[in-house]
Order: structure tokens, then sequence, then C-alpha cells
């Protein structure tokens, strides 16, 4: 399984950006799909998630600004950023909760390779 992210790049300070990620390998069920964040000399914080039900969780930092979606046909995940703060600046990570792939006896968490999102004053 591999989660391939997309849509990283530099943008003015209150402008949007959209991320996606496409989840390649054959899955069975996905219980949660999310954003991750991890911003130079800091840890990895949760930005938006969305579980099997659609239902939407997001860091206090992003609410009001971020929205995540989930295509369950497609297995893909995007998080739509509005009026974006130099503070966003990280590499975003696309994440799988709980994934049952082909080849696999139990669920897994699985991760995406990044995209850099910069934002400028």
């Amino acid at each position: 399984v591999q989660l391939q992210a997309s849509g990283g790049g530099l943008v003015q300070g209150g402008g949007s950006l959209r991320l996606s990620c496409v989840v390649q390998g054959k899955i069975f069920s996905i219980d949660g799909m999310g954003w991750y964040r991890q911003a130079p000399g800091k840890g990895r914080d949760m930005v938006a998630a969305i579980d099997s039900g659609g239902r939407a969780t997001y860091g206090d930092s992003v609410k009001g600004r971020f929205t995540i979606s989930r295509d369950f046909a497609k297995n893909t995940v995007d998080l739509q950023m509005n009026n974006l703060k130099p503070e966003d600046t990280a590499v975003y990570f696309c994440k799988l909760d709980r994934a049952l792939a082909a080849g696999h006896s139990y669920p897994d968490d699985y991760w995406g390779q990044g995209t850099l999102v910069t934002v400028s004053s």
C-alpha cells in the first residue's frame, strides 16, 4: 500500500491550496483517513481526520479554515486549505487509520511521503 500526496507548494498568506492523497494498492477497508503536519523542529500534529462515517475532526488551529473530504469509492482524501497563514508552513502527511490491505491479516496504519506547504507573509 502506498499513499501518494500532492498539491503542496508556495503560497502567499491568505491564499489557498488543496492537498490530495490517493491510496495505491488493494485495500479491503479503511477506518479513518487524515492529514497531519510537521513543521521544522517540531513534532507531527493532526490537522484533520475523517472517519468511516464521514465525521470530520480538526485541529484547533485550522478550524474554520481547512476542510477535509473523502471519496469512499476512490479511496482518496483531500484537504482544502483557505486563509493560509505562515504558521501553516509544514510538511503535510496523509494517513490511513486501521486499513486492511491485501496480503495482511490485520488492519494497520499507513503514512504517505509528505508534501511541503510553504506560506509566505
